[in-house]
């Protein structure tokens, strides 16, 4: 009896388990497939009966739950997420042999198995070769106002192939030119002989107006670059815009007619004055069929589409570049750079330069464009299903994880950066698999992805029809029965015209409420739930369903989370009773490590800027606030000098996202630009110009020379040196003769006061004895 005892109470104490902090039984699920979009850690029993001892668990439970219940592990399904480097070539120093040989992305394939909510992470690495092959394509406007720039190519042209010869021993270069659609209201079409001459209008001749044409295509013989510029002459249209994105379009996408090469970087610049004409333009002109992104250059290089399809989208553009990796430069005026600068921030490895009045500087915006190309990676992803997450950190230089972007910049050739990748499976599509890639921008190296989506059960292939376990009145699917129309109950043993209103009462909670809810019908003492064409409606008396929750933008628990029973149960890092709200701060960290850069505040994920002049998705955009200079000074230290706290932390990167320009003195940019100073650790006072141009990118000006103490002059140290001598050897003998003297004076009057204290008188010395001796003759009586 006491073991009886014991063992109801542990059945009861794990079903309050179960039911009460277990996710896998929380949501009323009747099929393996709706199981294992729960939770990574659900599983599912196919077993019959999962009775044991008395005691009946959730088919859908935690793996160790049901191996206590009894359930076997041959008859548990829970697949588990696995991952399989497939191919992993090691990445190449150089582009030497053929373009198989070179390899600037590790691994190469990679194949995933994730279950629904699950996640796996894998590491990308990305090198650029030295000596990498280039494909250099010169489109440029031949409408009137070029002309100027036209003849400064002219005399360009040798020097731009020895320029780019420098960055690569293997170049091609190609030359292609526009103006825009032969049709009115684009061309002079009035009178006839302006058709052949549109300069007929301002007395001069040029060449008749054409879409697109493909003068020379890419080769090794760049010599010819120049001889087929000499030979081209303006033509003239009517309205301002030109047809710029036509010509890109099918530059592009005719890859045999340019000749592309798969092994190389393409590089294609676009170098014009004016505004372009996009799609839905060319119904002006009654044009109505798009473009279809298809080449269709002639045999004459022609674009002979022109007239019949209108101008391609930018997102087509965008588009067609990536599929073909080549990135393009806008070379153009500062009068429309703003346009092309929009246009840049949808075409992703795009760049766009300052080309000057007459072209005079392309030669270097080509070479600034091209070394900035290859001084960032940046990954693309493709093809990627909507139902799988991507997140990346990327690993820069001196191995700093900047979380949460997919790029780096200030590289150099050979090297190495990498980049963590976590791909999470927030539902299940369709497919059993699907492959997607991932690639840097403007690069045929690839990674590409599969993924089988590990969303059914392996017992869903053997279901019996008609199974006797379901009476012969429903399918045995996964070890539940599922009934047939007009059958119910856990083995289909009751038709729905079977009636007993002594069962009545266990389809109601209450005396006093309604048989299941209002939104079934209670049949052989079970409720069994009306369909609706808004979800899905369960639980024992049909309360609960899944569209009754507070939506958001459309979406029910705004998409981050489940609808149980009218209640949002919000998925991991969301909040609020929509689950609208995200709990994650990695969105509000600002590259310097402080939320919202220390000028806002986090709310559900997003940055609210409240220091006065504050902006940008961290608040990191503040020229006018007073630690600006403080911050960027740092990084000028850093990145400039390769010193300071940032360079010994490893940092640089990771918090300093601006570029620096060298320049001989600040000058006036506009009223957001910002002069600081300040003293380094030598006592040289340095200047630098905080600045943020039209497009948000932050650039630093640094005076090349800061202003030093100037050193010492070495005759001017010796001489004062020598003279400190002298004068300090003058000195101490003159001081040694003062001493000298007044010892003497001392001494002598010492003796002098010595003299006078003297006893006998100074005219006789007692101690005195003559020279002479006197002796008297005693018998001497004189001379008388």
């Amino acid at each position: 009896m006491g073991k009886c005892l014991v063992q109801v109470w542990a059945a009861l104490l794990l079903l309050t388990l179960v039911s009460g902090s277990n996710v896998c039984t929380s949501r009323g699920v009747r099929t393996c497939k709706e199981c294992l979009s729960i939770h990574p850690t659900c599983a599912w029993c196919s077993k019959q009966d999962t009775s044991q001892g008395g005691l009946s668990v959730s088919r859908c439970n935690l793996k160790s739950i049901l191996v206590q219940s009894g359930c076997e592990e041959e008859f548990i399904e829970s697949p588990v997420s696995s991952m399989t480097v497939e191919e992993d070539r090691p990445l190449s120093d150089k582009a030497q042999g053929s373009s198989s040989d070179i390899t600037q992305i590790q691994p190469q394939r990679i194949h995933l198995t994730l279950r629904p909510d699950d996640s796996k992470r894998f590491t990308v690495t990305v090198r650029q070769v030295a000596d990498y092959p280039v494909d250099l394509y010169y489109l440029m406007d031949l409408s009137y106002s070029m002309q100027d720039d036209l003849n400064i190519l002219r005399s360009l042209g040798n020097k731009l192939a020895t320029a780019m010869g420098q960055t690569t021993s293997n170049l091609h270069m190609g030359f292609g030119a526009f103006v825009d659609k032969t049709l009115s209201p684009y061309m002079y079409s009035y009178p006839e002989e302006a058709v052949a001459n549109p300069c007929l209008g301002i007395k001069t001749k040029c060449q008749p107006q054409f879409g697109y044409k493909n003068v020379l295509s890419l080769t090794e013989q760049v010599s010819r670059f120049t001889e087929e510029v000499k030979k081209q002459e303006v033509s003239r249209n009517r309205d301002a815009p030109e047809g710029g994105l036509d010509a890109v379009l099918q530059a592009v996408v005719c890859k045999d007619k340019i000749g592309w090469r798969s092994d190389a970087s393409h590089l294609l610049v676009f170098t014009t004055d004016a505004t372009t004409h996009t799609a839905l333009d060319g119904r002006i002109a009654g044009i109505v069929n798009p473009s279809d992104g298809q080449c269709y250059v002639n045999k004459e290089n022609y674009y002979d589409k022109s007239a019949f399809l209108d101008y391609p989208s930018i997102a087509m553009l965008a588009d067609k570049l990536s599929e073909n990796n080549i990135n393009l430069v806008f070379a153009v005026t500062s009068d429309v750079m703003p346009l092309y600068l929009n246009y840049s921030k949808l075409i992703p490895g795009t760049t766009v330069g300052m080309l000057s009045g007459n072209s005079e500087n392309i030669i270097q915006l080509i070479l600034d464009a091209y070394a900035n190309i290859r001084s960032k990676a940046e990954l693309e992803v493709l093809g990627v299903p909507d139902e799988l997450m991507l997140s990346f950190n990327a690993t820069c230089l001196n191995g700093e994880v900047v979380p949460g972007v997919r790029s780096c910049s200030g590289l150099k050739i050979g090297d190495t950066v990498s980049f963590s990748v976590e791909a999470k499976l927030r539902g299940c599509p369709k497919e059993k698999n699907r492959t997607f890639i991932i690639k840097p921008l403007g690069f045929k190296d690839s990674l590409q992805v599969t993924v089988d989506f590990a969303c059914n059960c392996a017992c869903h292939d053997s279901i019996q029809p008609a199974s006797p376990a379901c009476s012969t009145n429903g399918t045995l699917d996964c070890g539940v029965c599922l009934c047939d129309p007009g059958r119910l109950g856990p083995h289909c043993e009751c038709a729905e015209g079977d009636f007993n209103p002594t069962e009545a009462d266990s389809c109601s909670p209450g005396p006093q409420a309604p048989l299941c809810s209002g939104r079934g019908d209670c049949l052989c003492g079970q409720c069994n739930c009306h369909s609706s064409a808004f979800g899905k409606v369960w639980g024992k008396y049909c309360e609960c369903d899944d569209f009754n929750c507070i939506r958001s933008k459309g979406q029910l628990c705004s998409g981050h989370g489940q609808c149980v029973c009218g209640f949002c149960q919000c998925s991991p890092d969301w909040s609020g009773e929509s689950c609208n709200c995200s709990t994650r701060t990695d969105n509000c960290m600002a590259s310097i490590g402080l939320l919202c850069s220390g000028r806002g505040q986090c709310v559900c994920g997003a940055c609210e800027c409240t220091q006065p002049g504050a902006y940008g998705a961290t608040c990191e955009k503040c020229p006018t606030c007073p630690d600006s200079c403080t911050i960027k000074k740092d990084c000028v230290e850093c990145k400039h000098y390769k010193r300071g706290p940032l360079f010994e932390k490893n940092q640089c990167n990771t918090i300093c996202r601006d570029d620096i320009t060298l320049v001989d003195e600040l000058v006036f940019r506009e009223k957001s630009a910002v002069n600081c100073t300040y003293k380094d650790e030598d006592d040289c006072v340095q200047h630098f110009q905080y600045y943020e141009d039209i497009s948000g990118k932050s650039v630093l000006y640094v005076v090349k020379e800061p202003e030093c103490p100037k050193g010492p002059d070495i005759l001017v140290v010796m001489a004062y040196v020598a003279g400190s001598i002298l004068l300090l050897g003058l000195a101490a003998l003159l001081i040694w003769k003062l001493l000298v003297t007044i010892h003497d004076r001392r001494e002598y009057a010492k003796f002098e006061e010595e003299r006078a204290k003297a006893k006998w008188e100074a005219a006789n010395n007692p101690l005195y004895r003559g020279a002479t001796t006197t002796f008297t003759n005693v018998t001497y009586s004189g001379n008388s």
